[in-house]
C-alpha cells in the first residue's frame, strides 16, 4: 500500500490537522508563544468545537474571541458549552472564505487544502499590519515566519517573502539542509503538540519523519545525495511490518 492510500484510511487525514482537535495544553502552548492578551481579538479559523475560544477569553483575557467552523453540529455544542459556563465567546458556522475577519489581530490557521490556503492568503493581506497568523507544521506558503517554535509558526502582516526554499527551510528549522535527526526531533515536536501520549504517537513519529526527509530530498534541501541509513531503515521497516510503501515517493 503506497502512503498516500494509507493516509487515506485515516479518519479527516490525522496526520493534516484537519478534524483533529488540539489538547488544552497545545492551545496555552500555542496562545504563550503569540503573546495572546487583553488587547487582542482572536480569531479560530477551523474551531471545530470551543475549547480554544474559552480558553481565550477564560485564561488569556482577550478582548474579543471568535471561532469559525463549517459544522453546525459542532458549533451548535459549542454555544451550548459556553452559555452554560458564561463565557463571552462567540461561534460562527460559515464557510472561513466567506467569513468577515478584518478587526483580527491573531489568527489560529490550520488548513492544508491548497484551494482554501490560496483563498485566505488574500484575506489575510488585507489585514492590518502588525495581525498575526498563526499555522502548525507547515508556512504560508512562499513565506518567511517571523517567529518559530515548532510546529507553530506566526507569519505578520505584511508578510515577508521567501526568496528561496532553502531560505524558509533555515527560517523554520534552523538549518540549511534536514538530515534524519533534524527530520525526527521536528517530526517529535509535532506529534507531541496533537498527540494522545499513546503508543501510536511513535507510529505518527516515523510517518512524519519520513514524509519531512522525503520531501526536503525532493526538494533539494535535504543534507548529502545519499539516503541515510536511519531513513532507509524506516522505510524498509514500514514497508515489512506494515506494507506501507515509501520508497515510490523518491522515484518520482
Amino acid at each position: 500500500m503506497k502512503i498516500d492510500e494509507y493516509l487515506e484510511t485515516l479518519p479527516e487525514n490525522l496526520l493534516s490537522g484537519e478534524d483533529v482537535q488540539l489538547p488544552e495544553k497545545s492551545f496555552r502552548e500555542i496562545f504563550k508563544f503569540a503573546g495572546l492578551g487583553e488587547n487582542d481579538i482572536f480569531y479560530h479559523l477551523g474551531c471545530g468545537n470551543e475549547k480554544g475560544i474559552e480558553i481565550a477569553m477564560k485564561e488569556f483575557k482577550v478582548k474579543k474571541a471568535v471561532g469559525i467552523d463549517n459544522n453546525p453540529e459542532k458549533i451548535q455544542q459549542g454555544k451550548k458549552i459556553l452559555e452554560q459556563k458564561n463565557i463571552q465567546g462567540q461561534l460562527i458556522c460559515k464557510n472561513i472564505e466567506e467569513s468577515d475577519i478584518s478587526n483580527a489581530s491573531v489568527i489560529l490557521f490550520w488548513f492544508t487544502n491548497d484551494n482554501v490556503i490560496n483563498q485566505m492568503l488574500k484575506k489575510f493581506e488585507n489585514l492590518k499590519p502588525e495581525t498575526k497568523i498563526i499555522t502548525i507544521w507547515g508556512p504560508l506558503p512562499d513565506c518567511l515566519p517571523d517567529k518559530v517554535n515548532f510546529p507553530y509558526i506566526i507569519n505578520k502582516i505584511p508578510f515577508k517573502k521567501a526568496q528561496s526554499m532553502q531560505e524558509q527551510v533555515l527560517a523554520i528549522f534552523g538549518v540549511k539542509c534536514i538530515d534524519f535527526v533534524t527530520a525526527w526531533e521536528f517530526a517529535e515536536r509535532y506529534t507531541k503538540s496533537i498527540g494522545t501520549q499513546t503508543k501510536n504517537d511513535r507510529f505518527l513519529t516515523i510517518i512524519q519523519t519520513l514524509t519531512i526527509w522525503i520531501n526536503a530530498k525532493k526538494l533539494g534541501v535535504a543534507c548529502g545525495e545519499e539516503i541515510p541509513e536511519s531513513i532507509q531503515t524506516y522505510i524498509n521497516i514500514m514497508k515489512m511490518q506494515f506494507d506501507i510503501d515509501f520508497e515510490y515517493l523518491l522515484k518520482e
